[in-house]
């Protein structure tokens, strides 16, 4: 999953990112409202945590300019000031969820994921493709009743393209969410942690659910299709 930050305060928004990569998100940060603003719109988000008192452009402005534009990706509001009407004014302008700093990063982590679950398409608390679930807040994954272990990055691109489930995903898409468009490695990582996916998920259990779309990249269908 992909998620911009838009906070000023740089040491805070550098432990957030190093937190969230480490649960296996990619994350891009602006630094002010302005930047914020053009990141969001020329980027696919899944998520967005905004910070409202923003240099250049405040948080408020940021969001109601993108929803005024038909932007819906789901945004988690912080903000220093307690009060609310502060609150009432974030979630006015279009917000979905609203913190307080200081902030617990467990609770921001499990709002974060509760914000991805309102997404327009259905995202339910734990994927289920078959009998391969994966939940992303126990961050497990199992097959027919067992475990399996996976790496986080693996966990991240298992879990992108379950939330595409049927749906052809490039490898540019898939390097964009989970990696971030700041990578400058070989694509063909992507080639290298599906194939791990499938000695993983797939091959123990006799299945062939995820599969190459020629020409596209990859996608993964339900048992049995």
């Amino acid at each position: 999953m992909r998620v911009l930050i838009v906070e000023d305060e740089e040491r805070f928004a550098a432990g957030l990112g190093d937190g969230l990569e480490a649960e296996g998100f990619a994350v891009d940060v602006a630094l002010d409202g302005v930047d914020g603003l053009w990141m969001a719109r020329e980027n696919a988000y899944d998520a967005i945590v905004l910070d409202i008192m923003l240099p250049r452009l405040n948080g408020y402005r940021v969001c109601r300019t993108l929803r005024g534009e038909g932007n819906w990706t789901p945004i988690l509001m912080l903000t220093a000031k307690e009060g609310e009407w502060d609150e009432i004014e974030g979630l006015d302008t279009g917000a979905d969820d609203y913190l307080t700093k200081p902030v617990s990063y467990a609770v921001l982590l499990a709002r974060l994921r509760a914000l991805l679950r309102r997404e327009a398409r259905e995202r339910p608390a734990v994927l289920a493709v078959g009998d391969l679930l994966l939940d992303p807040a126990a961050r497990t994954v199992t097959r027919s009743g067992r475990q399996v272990e996976v790496t986080a990055r693996e966990l991240a691109v298992l879990e992108f393209l379950m939330r595409r489930t049927g749906e052809a995903v490039s490898k540019r898409t898939i390097l964009d969410h989970v990696w971030g468009d700041d990578f400058e490695g070989d694509p063909n990582i992507v080639e290298v942690y599906v194939r791990r996916l499938r000695n993983k998920v797939d091959r123990p259990f006799g299945r062939d659910s995820l599969r190459t779309a020629r020409g596209h990249g990859y996608r993964l269908v339900p048992d049995g299709e």
